[in-house]
C-alpha cells in the first residue's frame, strides 16, 4: 500500500513540473509571405554569424550558410523570420525548416514580394 501511495506521489510531481503539453508563447501577430500557404521563398540570405536557438520552433544557423526566407514575423519590427537550411552538401541532409532572428542573416537575393497576410 505505501509502495502505491509513494508511486503516485511520485508520478504526480513529475506530471506538475513537466511543461508537456502547455502552448508555447505566438512569436507574431502578423506573417508576410509570398503566398498564401507560405510555400514560395521571399528571398535568399546569407548568415553573418552562427545562431544556436533556445527552443524547438528555431534552426541552428551556421555562419555563410544559406537560408531561403519563406515568411517575415511582424509584431514590432521585424524580428524573427521562418525559412529553411541546408547542409553545405545538398544530399548530406534534410533541410531544417524553422524561425531565426532576422538580426543574424543579410538579405542577399530577393525572390518574390512578400504581401501576402
Amino acid at each position: 500500500m505505501a509502495c502505491k501511495v509513494l508511486f503516485a506521489l511520485a508520478v504526480w510531481l513529475l506530471l506538475a513540473t513537466c511543461d508537456a503539453g502547455r502552448q508555447m508563447p505566438k512569436l507574431a501577430d502578423k506573417k508576410l509571405c509570398a503566398d498564401s500557404e507560405c510555400s514560395h521563398p521571399i528571398l535568399i540570405a546569407r548568415a553573418l554569424q552562427d545562431y544556436y536557438p533556445g527552443d524547438c520552433r528555431f534552426i541552428p544557423i551556421r555562419q555563410g550558410q544559406l537560408v531561403y526566407v519563406y515568411a517575415l514575423l511582424k509584431d514590432r519590427g521585424n524580428l524573427f523570420w521562418a525559412g529553411s537550411v541546408q547542409d553545405s552538401y545538398y544530399g548530406q541532409q534534410e533541410a531544417r525548416i524553422g524561425h531565426f532572428p532576422s538580426s543574424v542573416v543579410e538579405e542577399t537575393h530577393p525572390l518574390m514580394p512578400a504581401n501576402t497576410e
